[in-house]
């Protein structure tokens, strides 16, 4: 299969900027409270339904995954990225993470309780945005939950520089009504909407959404 080139060009923009990136992102959550909020809401909400596994979806560097792991869950990565994966496996050895996309993701159906794509659905081309939750659906199991994070807007930022390197980095904000529009299409409920005011360092309000998996009926 032809990769895209918009998928080419977030990989290489992300291993272009690993090492940098690593040490920029390293202990945001220290200052962002109610980002630590909904990572709390969405690990009491996957622990309450039994625990189980976890995949960050964009894992980066590792430091949601890592978070999470420290809040008590089964968590591993995926990025498509293999630049930043060096530094996510070097930080936390514990943890698995695995090169892929979120457009294709090697797992099994129903074999996860919780996925959380945080800033990274940002990077999917809207029109792919469907097939992306469809797929996360697809593996997650009846009852499992979905958290994501992303940038409020309509217009899309184009960044070529970052950390004094080349890129070619495509961030795509959404209105956190349409993005729920989406995910009910796809065969969630979604369950809370948070957004929050921007901070000094951000551009834009920031968003969360929490949806889940609707439990198979009972026949």
């Amino acid at each position: 299969m032809t990769e895209a080139p918009w998928v080419r060009d977030t990989r290489q923009s992300y291993d272009a900027i690993a090492p940098d990136y690593e040490e920029y992102a390293r202990g945001d959550l220290d200052a962002k409270p109610l980002d630590r909020a909904m990572l709390a809401a969405f690990t009491e909400t996957v622990r309450s339904t039994g625990g189980g596994r976890v995949a960050d979806i964009g894992c980066g560097t590792g430091r949601i995954a890592g978070h999470l792991h420290s809040c008590g869950l089964d968590v591993f990565g995926v990025d498509l990225s293999p630049g930043m994966l060096e530094p996510a496996r070097r930080a936390y050895p514990h943890l698995r993470f695995d090169e892929g996309s979120m457009t294709d993701l090697d797992l099994e159906d129903g074999v996860l309780d919780g996925i959380v794509a945080w800033y990274s659905l940002i990077h999917i081309e809207p029109e792919h945005v469907p097939g992306v939750l469809a797929e996360f659906h697809r593996v997650l199991a009846p009852g499992g939950h979905l958290l994501l994070a992303f940038q409020v807007g309509d217009e899309p930022l184009r960044m070529t520089e970052a950390f004094g390197r080349t890129i070619a980095l495509d961030f795509h904000r959404w209105s956190p009504d349409r993005l729920a529009e989406l995910l009910v299409g796809a065969g969630f409920a979604v369950e809370a909407r948070l957004v929050r005011e921007a901070y000094a360092t951000e551009r834009t309000p920031q968003a969360y959404v929490l949806a889940r998996k609707p439990a198979e009926r009972q026949a």
